[in-house]
């Protein structure tokens, strides 16, 4: 769930074949016929996913033989995965990678009754945010995710499993949005982005503590925690690439490519290479003193 449309949308099922080819390996058996949905927002462009889809088949059938390449199914399913998309007991896995991060909505309540931003001159929590705009922020994802799970644990069978990786919440170090922040406080300073564009846009997503996400999931009862543990706790400078000695453009470059339709639904295409521009410089100048890093967790559940 939440598959978009870059080369890594096939990698989760390629992963879940490597997996099932081992055991039929080791059982001396032949592997199921395999039904696999993609899922993500209707705007999502599932005609280039699938414009790779006959080379994903190509390869099955060469690595891994005809018995895969001819029993495996891939179709795409659209709509926000907030809300019921498959029947009921219809799935035996779900994955989904650091998708239910993002919201369904921008958090309410960061507004006051004479219309002033709660959160001024930030598009995130900040450590300088009141003690309001973080409840906010907790209350829309407890909202969501319950909401996910209670969808899920319809469409599950019972014994499925569901496997989420979460980027969490670093106390110690600012938040990627935080830097995106006061670059598009740069552009307002300037005069290039108006003030009130920027005090009406919050980001619609959330990185939620280990807490957190264990209080929803137990509070929601469908589901045992089979797993949840901290996998990466990587640095922001050692997830550039090698050959890419400019880490703060290659770190807005990233973040660019997953927000770059929301910024540019709220403050227009103009500004976009500006904003980024100073984004890179961000990400350059806090690395110079300090170090950011990606949190992420994996969580394995299992349908009650």
């Amino acid at each position: 769930m939440g598959c978009s449309s870059g080369p890594t949308g096939y990698l989760p099922t390629w992963q879940v074949i490597e997996a099932i080819d081992s055991l039929c390996h080791s059982l001396n058996c032949k592997p199921p016929m395999l039904q696999v949905f993609l899922n993500d927002l209707p705007g999502n462009d599932f005609n280039t996913l699938f414009k790779s889809l006959p080379s994903f088949y190509e390869r099955l059938k060469k690595e891994k033989g005809d018995e895969f390449g001819e029993s495996t199914f891939i179709a795409a399913v659209p709509g926000s995965f907030y809300g019921r998309l498959f029947p009921n007991n219809s799935l035996n896995l779900i994955f989904s990678s650091n998708s239910v991060v993002w919201l369904s909505q921008a958090p309410k309540g960061l507004i006051d009754d004479t219309g002033v931003s709660l959160n001024k001159e930030n598009i995130y929590m900040t450590k300088t945010s009141p003690p309001s705009v973080h409840k906010a922020y907790l209350d829309q994802f407890e909202s969501d995710f319950t909401a996910f799970l209670r969808s899920r644990r319809n469409e599950l069978q019972v014994g499925g499993r569901m496997v989420l990786t979460f980027v969490t919440d670093d106390t110690y170090h600012p938040c990627i949005y935080v830097l995106l922040g006061l670059a598009i406080n740069d552009l307002v300073s300037q005069g290039l982005i108006e003030e009130s564009k920027l005090e009406s846009f919050n980001m619609p997503a959330y990185m939620p503590r280990d807490e957190e996400i264990r209080l929803v999931i137990e509070r929601e009862g469908s589901f045992d925690i089979h797993q949840l543990q901290l996998i990466f706790n990587e640095n922001w400078a050692l997830s550039s690439s090698e050959n890419d000695n400019n880490i703060g453009k290659q770190l807005a470059n990233g973040l660019r490519s997953a927000v770059e339709p929301l910024l540019v639904t709220h403050f227009g295409t103009a500004v976009m290479d500006d904003i980024f521009h100073r984004c890179s410089a961000k990400f350059t100048d806090y690395l110079e003193t300090e170090a950011g890093f990606f949190r992420t967790l994996v969580i394995c559940l299992i349908k009650k």
